[in-house]
């Protein structure tokens, strides 16, 4: 009996009547939705270079912080094969390092600049399935859709921007065959640099803002952004998770302390004036008559209030 081509097996599970893995998803995904061949040979073709300059536009910033997180990814994995990809929400890849001797081949197979890797169009890869699902995941060879992509494997992890929403992956793909041989080292080395990438470009984007670590995510950077006034005006995506903010979008200021849950027996104008009290303390090294002098206060009074605030000098 002949053996069933890759083609025929992603076929006869994509159309059968359960999806009985993620992996079948994605493929039924593949043919049913997106109307794909698994047999079809030919690599759609690249975005044009003024089509790829304009995303590239768009997305400036990201590119800008990303550098220095792909260069050191880039040196952990260039020398066992490795090509490391960054696209858009949409699967374009817009910047990549790779081995000049490796570039023929990746180039062969799609994996680089202004190639789309969205599922849409490739069909279940390690990018576009990455941004159809929003989860870090590695697509090894013949669980490829196509068969023309069954001899890579792909290593991702999604990039949530400052808004809570998705807007790039990170790839990592092997051309050899034991370009692989480390794929969960690598994994989780993929999943690093994206985390930095989400804090670095966090950061960047509330650059007069006081940025505080929201909670103790896991692989992720759990961070809100604090503006003069001590409101909370942005978090990053496992920070809205963690302290139960809208998923994406703008997020309504307010207070860090009841957001981070401290503080909770003061409330109101006493929060703000023991807070005025605590920062001249400090600025004065602990001296109360220097403290006062700054606050436009007697030292008397100065006792009386830190006293009903609970900042007794010890």
């Amino acid at each position: 009996m002949a053996r069933k081509s890759h083609a025929d097996i992603v076929a006869e599970q994509s159309q059968s009547g359960s999806a009985a893995s993620a992996l079948v998803t994605s493929w039924r995904r593949s043919m049913l939705k997106y109307g794909l061949d698994p047999s079809e040979p030919l690599l759609p073709g690249r975005l044009s270079d003024e089509a790829l300059n304009q995303r590239r536009a768009a997305m400036d910033l990201l590119i800008h912080v990303a550098g220095p997180p792909l260069d050191q990814l880039y040196e952990l994995v260039g020398l066992s094969g490795c090509n490391v990809l960054l696209t858009d929400a949409e699967g374009v890849v817009l910047a990549q390092r790779m081995r000049a001797g490796d570039a023929a081949q990746f180039r062969e197979w799609g994996l680089a600049e202004g190639f789309d890797w969205s599922e849409a169009i490739q069909g279940t890869n390690g990018i576009g399935t990455c941004l159809a699902e929003g989860r870090p995941l590695t697509i090894s060879r013949d669980e490829h859709f196509h068969t023309r992509n069954t001899g890579m494997t792909c290593m991702d992890a999604p990039i949530w921007g400052p808004d809570g929403r998705l807007i790039a992956a990170l790839d990592v793909s092997a051309a050899r065959s034991d370009g692989a041989a480390h794929i969960r080292l690598i994994e989780a080395q993929v999943a690093q640099a994206a985390a930095a990438i989400e804090a670095t470009l966090f950061r960047a984007t509330f650059p007069k803002a006081r940025i505080v670590i929201a909670a103790e995510e896991r692989g992720a950077a759990a961070l809100i952004a604090v503006d003069h006034d001590d409101l909370t005006v942005g978090a990053t995506r496992a920070a809205r998770r963690a302290l139960g903010l809208p998923r994406e979008g703008d997020i309504r200021p307010r207070p860090a302390a009841d957001l981070l849950q401290r503080d909770d027996q003061m409330r109101g104008f006493d929060k703000g004036e023991r807070a005025a009290i605590a920062r001249a303390l400090a600025r004065s090294e602990g001296n109360v008559s220097k403290a006062a002098r700054a606050l436009g206060i007697g030292r008397a009074t100065l006792y009386r209030r830190m006293s009903r605030l609970g900042l007794d000098q010890k």
